[in-house]
């Protein structure tokens, strides 16, 4: 998001008559890894008056990180943020959590349906801790279970090393990447979030070609189906904007290893050798 341009379509709008009361930001995209400004677009959202959204399901586990905590910078100005350990932390399925600075218990307050025969008022308890009328959905998992045990299992000190893994293991790939010959990076990552296309031999060296982009966009595909075929490994693909299909490899198992990075590359060139 560029802040300067969510100034002006924040007084386009207003010209128009319409009242704009929300800006949702992300930090750690689903396809590049990227990260929003959020000190920049807080300050937008203070000026005009507008609640600030974090979308940080996939990189909020980054503030356990004292070196790469500076890529959320801001998240602490949010009204809103939302976070999924069972991402890069890999904490069980499902782990999702949504944190507000309101203490009005404005999820009660758009949610309830004050249930009397679900949800009685006089328990010996209290029932602001009640977690049922403040959802959509009635019923659920106790998804801040598992990231407690996994939290209180691994310290804070075990799960920033997960992290600080996860980023020096997809630097070593990108490194790795440079070296060869047959793949070229679609951006430098910022987040754990590699993009690479695998240029097989029959491209090499015709980058200016015409129809140099159309026939790379066909590679990934084809060289899906193969790994898949052969059961040796499973990397999503995906196009963005006017870039072709390219792999997308998230690093954030915490069971990889370097091995396993050398593993992918080598793969990769056997079975896209004949094309």
């Amino acid at each position: 998001m560029i802040p300067e341009d969510l100034e002006r379509q924040i007084g386009l709008a207003e010209a128009e008559g319409a009242v704009p009361f929300l800006v949702s930001v992300t930090s750690g995209t689903t396809v590049l890894g990227a990260f929003d400004p959020l000190e920049a677009v807080a300050d937008v959202c203070q000026r005009h008056g507008l609640w600030l959204h974090v979308d940080a399901a996939w990189g909020g586990s980054v503030l356990l990180s004292q070196t790469h905590r500076h890529l959320l910078n801001g998240i602490q100005r949010a009204d809103s943020v939302a976070w999924n350990p069972h991402k890069l932390l890999s904490a069980g399925l499902q782990c999702s959590a949504l944190l507000l600075r309101d203490t009005s218990n404005l999820l009660k307050r758009c949610h309830g349906s004050q249930a009397s025969y679900l949800f009685q008022q006089d328990k010996f308890y209290d029932v602001a801790l009640d977690t049922g009328d403040k959802v959509v959905q009635c019923g659920r998992r106790v998804d801040c279970l598992k990231l407690w045990l996994m939290w209180k299992a691994q310290g804070g000190q075990g799960l920033e090393r997960r992290v600080d893994q996860a980023f020096a293991l997809a630097r070593y790939l990108v490194e790795e990447l440079k070296k060869r010959e047959t793949f070229e990076l679609v951006m430098e990552p910022e987040f754990v979030n590699v993009c690479f296309w695998f240029v097989p031999p029959s491209l090499r060296e015709k980058k200016g070609s015409p129809d140099y982009g159309e026939r790379l966009a066909t590679v990934a595909p084809i060289l899906k189906e193969r790994m898949v075929r052969k059961g040796s490994m499973m990397i999503g693909y995906q196009p963005h904007g006017t870039r072709g299909n390219f792999f997308r490899m998230v690093v954030a198992n915490p069971a990889l290893t370097r091995a396993d990075m050398d593993f992918l590359l080598n793969e990769l060139e056997r079975l896209g050798q004949d094309l």
